[in-house]
């Protein structure tokens, strides 16, 4: 088995390096975290290695002591895993960690996962990479504490939509209630992550809902984010994540697009689909990828051809 020969690789290495996917969300940082906590408790020397700080919304999350913002490493590590990663442009600047490995190990869920590493561990059918991590975790002989099953729990918790997507399964409940067993305190997680809102991000929604279009007989909604309305209300990109579900949770809508300029005229592109739209196909076809439910990419150009674009590829698997 392929988990074998990761947990294999991870008992005959010491130093080991860490890397979830550019702009790191729930499942990134807490799998990784995770695995970090679970390495050092094998007398690993563990490090993850972000693109950026942790967002505030997981600034909670135990195991920072091993975190640290990549600023160019000279350093060759023996064994890498990539954790929640679909591909390897998704490592950022730090794919020269990567690259210079002696040994790779891609530990993911994405259906459009490339395959990037020596050793690649992809399961579309986890809701999560925090369920690997837990499954790799356990069978290395781990003991999960609470700072572990936070971590796990935040990863789970996130990319299930809190449990109310379809990619929650049986053995996601079986696993949370392994994890709340160990002492997750899951209301006051929950009111963090999902309840607690800046006001920055409270202005930011009005102003994504006012500007809302409806396109494709209603089973469109199209949401623009400018650099301008951004700095309107003092948000951040952080402040910018789960807005696109606004669009989808409108009733009568099977895709929701979420532009988000980033550059000029360059945007990142978010795709959520209610029941029917496998999103991640459009995501590829602009070298992006995801989730059948939930995708992205980058778009460059003027944005009423980028607007446009969208809504003319997404009409036509309607």
């Amino acid at each position: 088995m392929i988990e074998n020969e990761i947990i294999s690789l991870i008992q005959d290495t010491e130093r080991i390096a860490i890397l979830p996917h550019v702009s790191a969300d729930g499942d990134a940082l807490g799998s990784s975290l995770a695995m970090a906590m679970a390495l050092k408790e094998l007398n690993k020397l563990p490090v993850v290695y972000a693109e950026e700080e942790i967002p505030h919304t997981y600034s909670f999350l135990p195991g920072k002591e091993f975190f640290k913002v990549y600023g160019g490493n000279p350093y060759k590590y023996d064994l890498v895993l990539a954790v929640d990663t679909g591909d390897i442009e998704r490592l950022g600047e730090r794919y020269l960690i990567f690259k210079d490995a002696n040994k790779t190990i891609n530990i993911d869920h994405h259906p459009t996962n490339t395959e990037f590493a020596q050793i690649n561990l992809v399961e579309s059918g986890s809701s999560a990479a925090g369920e690997m991590v837990y499954s790799i975790i356990k069978k290395m002989g781990v003991t999960i504490n609470k700072a572990i099953a936070t971590c796990l729990y935040v990863a789970i918790a996130t990319d299930t939509g809190s449990f109310r997507y379809g990619n929650t399964t049986s053995n996601t409940h079986r696993i949370i209630a392994d994890l709340i067993g160990k002492g997750v305190e899951v209301a006051q997680i929950s009111q963090l992550i999902f309840d607690t809102v800046s006001l920055p991000k409270v202005r930011l929604t009005g102003i994504a809902i006012r500007e809302m279009e409806i396109h494709g007989d209603g089973k469109i909604a199209l949401m623009l984010l400018t650099r301008d309305m951004l700095k309107e209300v003092g948000a951040s990109e952080e402040d910018c994540d789960g807005l696109v579900n606004y669009g989808r949770n409108v009733e009568g809508v099977e895709v929701a697009i979420m532009i988000r300029q980033y550059a000029d005229d360059e945007y990142k592109i978010n795709l959520r689909s209610n029941k029917y739209v496998d999103v991640s196909k459009i995501a590829k076809k602009h070298l992006g990828g995801g989730h059948i439910r939930a995708a992205g990419c980058i778009a460059r150009g003027n944005i009423e051809r980028v607007k446009r674009l969208f809504i003319d590829e997404i009409k036509e698997v309607l």
